[in-house]
């Protein structure tokens, strides 16, 4: 990721308390060209993703076809996510989606937009909600 990227990530991340806190977890996207399989891309991917998923974390796809998250909706989730006492793994996948095993292996499903937006946005988007969510939590003020 562009070093903008990281800063953006890290400065919503290091705000975050332990009991709250963020790990991201790259994987290679596959390869992709003119005459490449996106099938089997797709699928390099999702067993890329597998080999990194522990069988008691409950796995959060983010897809186009998710459910439309309010920021007080995704903090009710995290508060019972937290509650659960489980580690979540929010998945995002290559430019194709996510292979049919990990949509499968989901609990829930999230879209973050009806648009589509590059890896480098989504990171930081995902980063300052996480963030704001726990604000609302705390009772915060970023949220207001």
């Amino acid at each position: 990721m562009p070093d903008w990227v990281t800063r953006g990530v890290d400065e919503y991340l290091k705000r975050l308390p332990r009991d709250f806190s963020v790990e991201i977890v790259e994987i290679a996207p596959g390869k992709r060209g003119k005459n490449a399989d996106v099938a089997r891309a797709i699928q390099g991917e999702g067993n890329a993703m597998l080999a990194k998923l522990r069988d008691q974390e409950r796995v959060i796809a983010l897809a186009v076809d998710g459910q439309h998250w309010s920021t007080e909706r995704l903090a009710a989730n995290a508060d019972h996510w937290r509650q659960d006492g489980r580690d979540v793994a929010l998945l995002v996948g290559g430019p194709d989606g996510l292979d049919p095993r990990l949509l499968s292996r989901a609990e829930q499903r999230w879209s973050l937009s009806a648009l589509t937006l590059p890896h480098p946005l989504v990171r930081i988007l995902l980063a300052e909600q996480l963030y704001r969510a726990w604000t609302l939590l705390a009772g915060h003020p970023y949220h207001r």
